[in-house]
């Protein structure tokens, strides 16, 4: 595109003079000697850009009444959302609480029945005969005879629950 000015430029016609026509030579460019230390110049060197300090601080903000309808809209909007978010979440939050509680309750209830196990057993091994004669003997205890065995009988008239001999 540099080239294009210099083909629409017109050339210039010859000028005639008393009879003979004398061309007008184009001016020709001089080419001046170049430095090779020196360096290109670089695109947009030449254009400075100032910089000039703008103090703002004696200005003062023009309320906007608009804006302030827009900014509890925003408001209400953000909690509309939140609560729906609330709703939506609160059921699947809910069951994962009550399923870890409940898994809770399950660990919880056998640990229960092993110890109910253990004490059964432990209880059975307590009231076995063999130990009952051990601990008989132990406080010197015997068997009754049969003549000292006592009969309660709760249906007699007169209220006596036991009869001596």
């Amino acid at each position: 595109m540099a080239t294009l000015p210099a083909f629409f430029k017109r050339t210039e016609a010859p000028v005639r003079t008393g009879g003979s026509t004398e061309a007008h030579a184009r001016p020709v460019a001089v080419r001046m000697e170049r430095d090779h230390s020196l360096l290109r110049p670089l695109p947009q060197e030449d254009v400075y850009f100032y910089c000039k300090k703008i103090d703002n601080s004696r200005l003062v903000r023009e309320a906007d009444p608009k804006a302030r309808g827009a900014c509890w809209s925003a408001i209400g909007a953000a909690c509309a959302a939140v609560a729906l978010i609330t709703t939506i979440a609160a059921p699947r939050v809910t069951n994962t609480l009550y399923g870890y509680r409940l898994q809770a309750l399950k660990v919880e209830q056998h640990q229960l029945l092993d110890e109910r196990r253990m004490l059964e057993l432990q209880e059975a091994e307590l009231l076995g005969p063999a130990r009952l004669e051990q601990l008989a003997n132990k406080h010197h205890l015997a068997t009754p005879l049969p003549d000292q065995v006592v009969h309660l009988d709760s249906n007699k008239p007169d209220g006596a629950v036991a009869e001596l001999k």
